[in-house]
């Protein structure tokens, strides 16, 4: 079936208090009108035009990415004004199919059942039965049960507010129809402004029929109007992703302390994660891992076996199989483990490579190091890489020894198998098998008291 589909997301979002326009704001790590905007393309479109108002050249800015086309809307003097803007370019022979931007968790199989409602002498329009709808226009319909009008909240009559039936203002109707019905579109109500939603009562005086579907989940329709409606989404949305990751054999300690902010690229069996860990960007875990309390972690690669106990920070970086890592350890940019390294608490490890089975495990910096096999390195080592203008790197071929509290003063190599004493500032290059020193001789002084504070 030819379709279009054209996105209504020129709102103000006032009652958000910001001054980002209110289909910027994010759910996970997308904005409002992302989310939307990937729907529209999984039903594959022959195109898609996103009506945009508030924050324009911010919105354009932020989205050049999407594959859209962009019209604006100047006046926000309602929804049916909004579809006018684009009416002279709809397709007559496709089928239009209405979205909003702020309404972003929309299923897809809710918008498959709704398009096959636009026939030549009927439309679709996606209806929701709520507890409390307040604020919706209520859908009314006659002693048959067929939709004859929406009715808005403003306009409606006591009766009529009684109606749990509401609309979500998402319909799919004939091009034709549509471009018919928008030029009798009048602002004859209390706010003075168009409605798409009184092309209804045009249908079935035009003897159209109006065809409802319902979402299976209310959520899937609801917009985003204020913080606390985009809290709740948020976690609707994280819900979805947990329940998804638990159907594939995820334990999660607790689901509704969990939130992932990218894609999990794969996944595999027998993961367990703790409370509070945040994924972001883009993530591949093997199997056997777990990841303890409050970890963060983002555009990473975790191999199988990979223990990340709790209070770690990694971000773009691999870690090899069968690795340790923290508590409380930080894995920066462009860093590559190998297989069954240790890395300990309050260990900070950037742009570096340590190969196998080599050890960091306690109070120390890594940057721009390149470390072999089976080395190990004692608590409160560092490598000083910086020299106020450059970085510089620092080799520790397999099988070092680096003694506690050893600074490495980059561009330095320390060899194979090579020791390091405690205490040592190391800035030349250090031989392999053998021990290298730095430190001055020890001196006790006989006889010396320590001072005291006078009393006044």
């Amino acid at each position: 079936m030819p379709l279009e589909i054209v996105i209504l997301a020129a709102g103000q979002g006032t009652r958000m208090r910001s001054s980002l326009p209110k289909i910027l704001h994010k759910i996970g790590d997308r904005t409002l009108l992302e989310h939307v905007y990937a729907l529209a393309t999984r039903l594959c479109p022959d195109k898609i035009t996103v009506i945009y108002g508030h924050g324009g050249e911010t919105v354009l800015k932020s989205l050049e990415h999407l594959k859209v086309i962009w019209v604006e809307q100047k006046e926000q003097l309602g929804t049916g004004h909004a579809v006018m803007q684009v009416a002279d370019d709809i397709d007559e022979a496709r089928t239009v199919l209405i979205l909003y931007g702020d309404v972003p968790l929309l299923g897809d199989e809710t918008v498959e059942k709704l398009i096959p409602l636009a026939e030549a002498d009927q439309m679709g329009l996606l209806t929701v039965d709520l507890a409390d709808p307040y604020g919706y226009g209520r859908i009314v319909r006659d002693s048959s049960g067929r939709v004859v009008r929406i009715v808005e909240e403003k306009d409606a009559t006591p009766e009529e507010r009684k109606i749990s039936e509401v609309n979500t203002g998402i319909l799919a109707i004939k091009g034709r129809h549509l471009k018919t019905w928008l030029s009798r579109l009048e602002n004859n109500n209390a706010q003075r402004e168009y409605y798409l939603t009184d092309v209804i009562a045009m249908a079935v005086a035009d003897d159209v029929r109006v065809e409802t579907v319902q979402p299976h989940d209310p959520d899937e329709v609801l917009g985003v109007n204020n913080r606390e409606q985009l809290a709740h989404l948020e976690r609707v949305f994280q819900r979805r992703v947990a329940e998804d990751l638990m159907r594939n054999g995820v334990t999660l300690r607790d689901p509704s302390r969990f939130d992932v902010r990218g894609e999990i690229e794969s996944v595999g069996r027998d993961v367990e994660i703790d409370i509070n860990v945040i994924l972001e960007g883009r993530i591949k875990l093997g199997d056997n891992i777990r990841i303890g309390a409050n970890c963060v972690i983002k555009d990473s690669q975790i191999a199988n076996d990979v223990e990340i106990l709790p209070n770690c920070v990694i971000e773009d970086a691999v870690i090899g199989q069968g690795c340790r890592i923290g508590p409380f350890a930080r894995i920066r940019p462009e860093t590559r483990i190998e297989d069954h390294v240790h890395i300990g608490n309050f260990v900070e490890v950037k742009k570096s490579a340590i190969a196998s089975r080599s050890k960091v495990n306690h109070l120390s910096y890594i940057g721009d190091t390149i470390i072999g096999r089976d080395v190990n390195v004692g608590a409160g080592t560092i490598t000083c890489n910086y020299d106020g203008a450059n970085k510089h790197q620092t080799v520790i071929e397999d099988g070092a020894f680096i003694g506690s509290d050893t600074q490495l003063v980059a561009p330095v190599r320390v060899g194979k198998n090579a020791t390091i004493g405690a205490g040592a500032t190391v800035t030349k290059d250090a031989p392999e098998n053998a021990l290298t020193l730095s430190r001055a001789n020890q001196v006790t002084i006989e006889g010396w008291q320590r001072p005291t504070k006078k009393r006044s």
